[in-house]
């Protein structure tokens, strides 16, 4: 694409520029300081050979180190900043409330206001508590109780310092991975399990809002979800049809029931004829329905094509690709690192569709980024890595972003994932997202190239 010069746009006044990272990736002191297992502390001790050499335990050590990583930011000039609390640390066994953890937290969130950075907190990143996987996880109605009490503790404790909250980042990704692809655990697969643990994620959300809102009203609650567009291998009605579906269950399954309220009835219909449709319970249709996200956080990293699978689909469905299967768009860039395309033009589609079909939601994009393995050969004679790859990545999604904003979508910020180089769940550290580089022996945080880029970026906004 052919780019603007950066200093030519200008995006709206006070629009959040900041980075997102979250609990379980960045903390460390998994095992002390009255933290209980999550499922990614007891999966490393069962099967540590899954994790790339690295576990949970240390991570980007935050825990001791989040001052040091405020002042960075603050010298990038930083006005924003998405992270979440580990539900294992604030509440170990989900009743007692560790007091440890909340004067952590407290100090963090304040230090945070005192550096002139706007905290979005978020309640749950992928970190079950291990008590609770082994009452069943997501696949436990009583999850959506215990969710609901998390949530209130959390506004009771943290609620004068931070405005701004969401519920869940990617809650496609867990019923996902857990349960269909085998990323995180319990890896099995089972469609059934899926939407019943997507279901009660629906209705956790729900409850989760009414109970922060019953405790305060002069916050904002939201969620974050990977909005993954989704394309048609070609004009073919089966492909077209094939997009749909697709799109009915990576896009609008979580979207419709946590913005609008409601199940989308298209979305009903083909769990239905698939016999993968549940039982469910008019109050807590009700809940759903009378408790929605005030603001949208956006997850954009790649785009998604398909097209019609060769086979007829199963019934009752045994996988995905009974109904859709990937397309290779022979024009696509590629970041080889993560095996994922670079399409930045989808942000666009992205700002339209919340623009035209959901009420021009207030969003943000709470996480887009670049992952690149072995950044070390990038460092120059002073010890900087030169991502201009990052860079680049980067401008071409704010250039396809600020068209959206100048057409109409409701968007109020960018959030890089991520600010320090974090853990990344079974890939360890292999793969580098930070502006600020990360050395695991000394825990020595060095800047790249790509935040004194985007510090004069955020400085010449006020020009």
């Amino acid at each position: 694409m052919t780019h603007k010069p950066f200093e030519t746009l200008r995006f709206p006044e006070n629009f959040w520029w900041g980075t997102a990272a979250s609990a379980p990736q960045t903390e460390g002191e998994s095992s002390s300081h009255g933290k209980s297992q999550s499922t990614w502390d007891r999966w490393f001790e069962l099967e540590p050979e899954k994790f790339s050499g690295v576990g949970p335990e240390t991570t980007s050590n935050v825990y001791n180190c989040y001052k040091e990583d405020i002042q960075l930011m603050k010298d990038m000039h930083l006005n924003s900043y998405r992270t979440s609390i580990s539900w294992t640390r604030l509440m170990p066994d989900g009743i007692t409330v560790n007091e440890e953890a909340v004067q952590f937290y407290r100090d963090y969130f304040k230090t945070l206001i005192e550096h002139g950075i706007e905290p979005t907190i978020n309640l749950f990143h992928f970190d079950m508590p291990w008590w609770m996987m082994e009452k069943g996880g997501w696949t436990n109605p009583q999850i959506t109780t215990y969710f609901e009490e998390y949530a209130r503790q959390c506004i009771l404790h943290f609620g004068d310092l931070v405005k701004h909250w969401v519920t869940f980042n990617e809650p496609l990704v867990h019923v996902e991975c857990s349960y269909i692809s085998g990323h995180h655990y319990p890896a099995i697969h089972d469609l059934r399990k899926a939407v019943v643990s997507g279901y009660h994620t629906i209705l956790a959300h729900a409850k989760a809002i009414r109970a922060m809102k019953g405790v305060r009203n002069d916050i904002k609650v939201g969620t974050v979800l990977n909005l993954t567009p989704v394309y048609s291998g070609s004009n073919q009605e089966k492909d077209v049809i094939a997009s749909q579906k697709a799109h009915l269950l990576i896009v609008r399954s979580f979207l419709d029931p946590m913005v609008k309220g409601i199940f989308p009835q298209e979305l009903i219909d083909l769990l239905k004829t698939h016999e993968l449709l549940i039982e469910t319970d008019v109050a807590d249709l009700d809940i759903i329905k009378t408790n929605t996200a005030e603001f949208l956080g956006v997850n954009y990293y790649q785009p998604m094509r398909v097209q019609a699978p060769q086979k007829t689909a199963r019934v009752p469905m045994q996988t995905l690709d009974d109904l859709f299967v990937p397309f290779v768009w022979e024009n696509r860039r590629m970041n080889p690192y993560r095996g994922w395309e670079i399409f930045p033009e989808a942000l666009y589609d992205i700002a339209m569709m919340l623009k035209h079909d959901y009420q021009n939601i207030p969003w943000y994009v709470s996480e887009n980024g670049m992952g690149v393995a072995d950044e070390a050969r990038f460092k120059d004679d002073a010890g900087m890595i030169q991502d201009d790859y990052r860079i680049e990545f980067i401008q071409e999604h704010l250039e396809v972003l600020h068209r959206g904003i100048q057409e109409g979508s409701n968007c109020f910020g960018y959030h890089l994932w991520t600010f320090v180089d974090c853990w990344s769940w079974l890939n360890g550290y292999t793969n580098r997202y930070g502006f600020i580089s990360l050395d695991l022996d000394t825990q020595k945080r060095t800047p790249k190239k790509s935040s004194v880029w985007f510090k004069s970026f955020i400085e010449n906004q006020s020009k």
